[in-house]
């Protein structure tokens, strides 16, 4: 992404590093980091984050690193770390040649632990996990000291040693933070900086049985790569005076600052990991680029572009408290998008058939349809026409109500760019009564959707001639979740409100003939039905597979209309 692409911020972090900038602060330098754990692959809320922080060094000519915080090798896995950088880059954001990994500073992380146990500032604890929580105390009583806590240095030092050399079984003890168990921040009472973990690591493999907690790894690191401002969502506020504490006492002289803004919540959405995770796993859906996830794989794939994603994470802005964004934001910034973009083209879902009874049997003709109204540049195309046609089941009713203004017995409509035609006879199947061909009339007069005698008909609908159709599977996606808060249920189980209906398959669909060469990057409108693309993994050349990006409907437009 180019400086001149990059998105303007105007916030309470633009104005720090503005405030910063105007001081010489930091010797006028602005390096941010994104500091993703490759627990997971990214979503929604964490392109809010890489937009901020690469955005706001584009903006003030910095650096943004790429850091994987991979300090926990149990949940950790080179999958994500790829997916990651798929994603970042996917954006429209590249690090150079400023990828890191926590992993890069093990080793000068053991050594500032070291420095804290020779100031006394920490400690080996062999309290159990469960046995350090009852020790810690709650918001209202203050924790009490572990009875380990006034270990000697030298003692400190030999066991800290032994739980690197592996000589200690996985929980049996932890090395601790020395600060004050009456403080009114739990995360200020002694918090836990290392543990045990027999576990290959998936870069360092058996090298380290000790790992760093993120609380103690991430400002060690931010230091180390010379971050100015290290900007983490709301829920890390109260760990700032423990990551000020690290840095201070550990005497680092160019200290990063940490800066928290609010995270995104988004109606009908889950943006905790471990429950995406979950959904993967036990197959609630059909992988993390399922188009239904909000992960940036799945909405990659589902047909949203970058350009959109960035416009709505520019939109939604940054602020210092926490809030819920309409899901129907996000689908109006893809509609604005692609409207602009996406070819205009005729598809029919659920096809019946037409058949013109007074048209020449074997006579073809081509009719110019325009690619996109709202581009003058975008130029015209060519659409067969025949004798059989498919319609949508949508465009015609036998029994309809009043105003209905498509197709019916002795109705009149527009085939969209071709001809008037009038209804004349249904055909049914004689054993289930449904309604297979439509046998219709067209008045040649009216070639290209005018009559001479300059009768107006209500109703153009459209169409794809049958002998030169190509079939499609076409899949409907709708909202994963159908409450607008997944996580308000009457058991507590966000899965009860999954959306049933959260996706629709149609088979033999209709399309004009020039989708056969769809590429994934290729996205249309398919006329009065919405947007849509190739599915990148299912699609095949002898089997085209179409994705709904998003229905046509645009509530959020509507909503700042009547603002």
């Amino acid at each position: 992404m180019s400086d001149n692409d990059a998105i303007a911020y105007s916030n309470f972090i633009q104005d720090i590093i503005t405030d910063d900038l105007n001081t010489n602060k930091n010797g006028g330098r602005v390096v941010t980091r994104f500091p993703p754990e490759p627990n997971g692959y990214l979503h929604i809320g964490h392109a809010k984050s890489i937009c901020l922080n690469f955005g706001l060094s584009i903006q003030n000519k910095g650096k943004c690193n790429l850091r994987f915080d991979d300090t926990n090798p149990v949940k950790e896995d080179v999958e994500y770390v790829d997916s990651i950088q798929r994603d970042v880059k996917w954006l429209g954001f590249d690090w150079d040649d400023r990828m890191y990994y926590a992993s890069d500073y093990f080793e000068s992380i053991y050594k500032y632990a070291i420095e804290l146990i020779k100031l006394g500032k920490a400690y080996v604890c062999d309290l159990t996990a469960e046995q350090i929580r009852e020790y810690r105390g709650t918001l209202t009583e203050p924790g009490k000291n572990s009875p380990y806590r006034n270990r000697s240095v030298e003692e400190n030092l030999e066991l800290f040693e032994k739980m690197k050399n592996g000589e200690f079984e996985d929980g049996s003890r932890v090395l601790r933070a020395k600060i004050d168990m009456s403080s009114p921040n739990l995360n200020m009472r002694d918090p836990v900086m290392y543990r045990i973990l027999h576990a290959n690591h998936h870069r360092s493999g058996d090298k380290w049985c000790i790992y760093p907690m993120y609380d103690f790894a991430h400002p060690i690191s931010d230091a180390l790569e010379g971050i100015t401002h290290s900007i983490c969502t709301l829920e890390f506020e109260d760990h700032r005076p423990l990551y000020d504490w690290f840095l201070e006492t550990l005497n680092f002289k160019d200290r990063p600052r940490q800066i928290e803004f609010a995270r995104l919540n988004l109606t009908y959405t889950v943006m905790s990991k471990r429950k995406l995770l979950e959904l993967v796993k036990n197959s609630y859906v059909l992988g993390w680029d399922d188009p239904r996830m909000p992960t940036i794989s799945g909405m990659r794939r589902r047909g949203y572009t970058p350009e959109a994603i960035r416009d709505f994470c520019e939109r939604i802005g940054v602020a210092k408290t926490s809030s819920t964004v309409d899901v129907a934001l996000l689908e109006h910034c893809i509609r604005e998008d692609l409207n602009t973009k996406a070819k205009r083209v005729m598809a029919v879902l659920r096809p019946i058939k037409v058949v013109l009874e007074n048209y020449p049997d074997d006579q073809v003709e081509w009719f110019d349809a325009e690619n996109n109204p709202e581009d003058t540049n975008a130029g015209t195309r060519k659409v067969p026409f025949s004798k059989v046609v498919y319609i949508d089941r949508d465009d015609f009713m036998e029994d309809p109500p009043k105003k209905y203004f498509r197709l019916f017995p002795g109705s009149e409509v527009r085939l969209k760019h071709a001809y008037f035609i009038t209804c004349k006879s249904v055909v049914k199947d004689e054993k289930t009564g449904e309604i297979t061909e439509l046998i219709c009339t067209y008045d040649p007069e009216s070639k290209g959707g005018n009559s001479p005698d300059g009768r107006k008909v209500k109703g153009t609908i459209q169409w794809v001639s049958a002998k030169h159709a190509i079939d499609a599977e076409v899949r409907l996606y709708d909202q994963l979740f159908a409450s607008s808060n997944p996580d308000e249920s009457e058991s507590g189980d966000y899965k009860e409100n999954l959306n049933p209906n959260s996706l629709e398959v149609l088979y033999n669909c209709k399309l004009e003939p020039g989708l056969k060469d769809s590429k994934p990057e290729d996205r249309y409108q398919f006329i009065r039905t919405g947007y849509f693309c190739i599915d990148s993994m299912d699609s095949k050349e002898d089997k085209l597979v179409f994705n709904r990006i998003v229905a046509l409907k645009d509530s959020w437009a509507k909503v700042q209309k009547n603002l």
